[in-house]
């Protein structure tokens, strides 16, 4: 049985195009990291504690994937907004500008364990306060790393891309098929 630490409906999805079956399992662990590590290291150190986590705690006999995704730029991790002011302060961030959006995942099996990341830069628009004001009345922003959502409403701020669209999205399923492979 595969299992998908996470409860994100976007990898849920993602999952599905590669995997006919498989369980959610959430993994409730604290997300607190070592602050002496590299930040563009954080979503694979996350990854691993939540496939870890279910792993250890009753399916040593199944597969396990953890994921964590982040945003980066200025030499921070921009994770989900608490609020619109803290969207709206992560978007004139991102506004005109390239950053890296990182996704970390992790696998567990009998056979051991593969962590891995993929990174994709992301080049935005120069935004104005009222197009940032209206995305984020849409209620979009708030669930999402770095304030957006590629696949969604979010398309529009983005000018450019280079690497692996469903990264952005928060599973990068053709690397991850691959290493499932192994697991299999």
């Amino acid at each position: 049985m595969i299992i998908l630490a996470s409860a994100s409906p976007r990898r849920r999805e993602l999952l599905s195009l590669i995997c006919d079956s498989f369980s959610v399992e959430p993994a409730d662990i604290d997300e607190a990291t070592d602050n002496t590590a590299n930040i563009e290291e954080t979503p694979a150190f996350l990854a691993r504690k939540k496939a870890e986590y279910i792993f250890n705690n009753g399916h040593q006999n199944d597969i396990v994937i953890g994921c964590d995704t982040g945003v980066f730029i200025d030499g921070l991790m921009l994770g989900k907004p608490e609020n619109s002011d803290e969207a709206f302060k992560m978007l004139s961030r991102l506004s005109g500008r390239e950053h890296k959006v990182i996704t970390g995942c992790a696998l567990f099996g009998r056979g051991g364990s593969d962590v891995f990341s993929c990174c994709t830069s992301v080049n935005f628009y120069e935004l104005t306060s009222k197009e940032i004001k209206e995305y984020i009345d849409t209620g979009e922003p708030m669930d999402k790393a770095g304030a957006y959502g590629i696949q969604g409403k979010g398309s529009v701020l983005v000018k450019e891309i280079k690497g692996d669209f469903f990264n952005v999205v928060g599973l990068p399923i053709g690397m991850l098929k691959r290493r499932l492979a192994d697991f299999i």
